[in-house]
């Protein structure tokens, strides 16, 4: 009997090409609905957390570069494909298995070259990420071993089929696969222009549902914006507990670095230290970023120094990981001395603990603030990242309501900022 991993005769190899085809779907699947919690979500309440530590974690492949082509979710192109494999498994044919022999062959080029991304350049593993390397991989050692082959014998003969897919099922796979592309790319665009409207309107009203709590009993003197002298004259007051290694925490750093600008002489921001990592912080049970204790207490040393370090950490946010890196910035900015510095790293201590101060959230910890990024923003705790459109209308409607106490303005006049969109009575 011919060898074949999907033809007649050969149900058990049927079965493993469409269960790995199956956990390439369901993994695919999950890191697309990451990819659009992570960078679009819809509530203040519900966003994405997907931080097991430095190294494990899925939110640095969600805002990373490649996430997307022109909006197309990079799991989209591995959903596909694992479709392709399940449907080779349910319908078998020769041209389909040749055809999926050969692109199993160009996704697994694809998964080592995203895995080596990932390893060397993002230095962090997004989990659902691999499960989809491991299926994949699975996959494309079935179509090797049990995959049609050509006559004769040697290394040649494993080869060729990886070679001669079905010219007809190819065009089929690319006319499917450019449709379902402009799908998902029509989707991204609206849930952006989502996000500059009917949700930012939502996060907003959610945003003042949120109970008031105190400010901590010391507030940073290291401030990331400053418009007045004293911190509570800006019309916009942001207190963020930041972690250095945190991909959560740059995604924020990225989006104020935009809002800080756009709202110059209305926001103050001040960085409380807050590193989730054992060696200075005692709510965190083992160190899930390594290092960045060393960080905070470098940007601390020298107040005169703080935000051109802040700045150059989150800039250089892969390359803070590694100790040699952050013996460089210590020795560039002169503060070597910060590591053993008692008054330096009492001062951060204090910061981390007054996170102590605020209604704990688990019997497990003594912090009522124990996650990265924890804001407070005029007073109210948005646990976690927000978009720039998010941040945008809630400073809004605190300007708005800084200019007319109790108006509702804002909501009455929102307005859907879609290019080409006006409010009405305008010109």
């Amino acid at each position: 009997m011919e060898r074949s991993l999907t033809l007649a005769g050969h149900p058990w190899r049927r079965l493993w090409s469409f269960l790995a085809g199956a956990g390439m779907i369901t993994s695919a699947v999950l890191t697309i609905q990451h990819f659009f919690l992570a960078n679009f979500p819809e509530s203040i309440f519900a966003g994405s957390f997907c931080d097991i530590s430095a190294f494990l974690n899925c939110d640095s492949s969600a805002y990373s570069s490649i996430a997307h082509f022109w909006g197309v979710p990079m799991g989209y192109f591995g959903l596909f494909v694992g479709a392709l494999v399940a449907l080779g498994a349910l319908f078998p044919s020769a041209s389909f298995e040749r055809t999926n022999k050969s692109i199993s062959l160009l996704n697994a080029f694809g998964v080592l070259g995203l895995l080596f991304y990932s390893m060397f350049f993002l230095k962090s593993l997004c989990l659902l990420c691999a499960s989809y390397y491991i299926f994949s991989l699975f996959s494309f050692f079935l179509f090797w071993k049990y995959g049609l082959r050509a006559e004769g014998s040697g290394l040649l003969r494993r080869i060729i089929p990886f070679l001669v897919p079905s010219f007809k099922y190819l065009a089929v796979s690319a006319v499917v696969l450019t449709a379902g592309a402009y799908g998902f790319h029509l989707f991204y665009g609206a849930k952006r222009d989502a996000q500059l409207g009917g949700v930012s309107l939502n996060i907003v009203k959610e945003f003042y549902s949120l109970a008031q709590v105190p400010n901590p009993s010391l507030i940073s003197p290291y401030w990331v914006a400053k418009s007045t002298e004293h911190f509570e004259d800006a019309p916009i007051r942001i207190i963020e507990y930041v972690d250095f290694l945190c991909p959560d925490c740059l995604f924020l750093y990225r989006q104020l670095k935009l809002l800080k600008n756009e709202y110059k002489g209305k926001i103050n921001i001040a960085f409380q230290f807050f590193p989730l990592d054992s060696q200075c912080n005692e709510v965190v049970e083992k160190n899930l970023h390594p290092g960045a204790c060393d960080l905070s207490f470098m940007a601390a040393h020298d107040p005169a120094k703080f935000n051109a370090i802040h700045d150059e950490i989150f800039e250089n946010f892969v390359k803070a990981r590694n100790p040699e890196w952050r013996a460089q910035l210590a020795k560039k900015y002169g503060v070597e001395a910060a590591l053993q510095d008692s008054v330096t790293q009492e001062l951060v201590h204090r910061i981390i603990n007054t996170g102590a101060e605020y209604e704990k959230t688990s019997d497990r910890y003594a912090h009522g603030i124990r996650s990265t990024p924890t804001m407070i923003i005029n007073n109210r705790m948005v646990i976690g990242t927000l978009p720039y459109p998010h941040l945008k209308a809630i400073f809004e409607s605190l300007l708005t309501e800084a200019k007319e106490p109790g108006s509702r303005r804002f909501f009455e006049h929102w307005v859907q900022f879609r290019p080409g969109k006006k409010p009405k009575g305008t010109s």
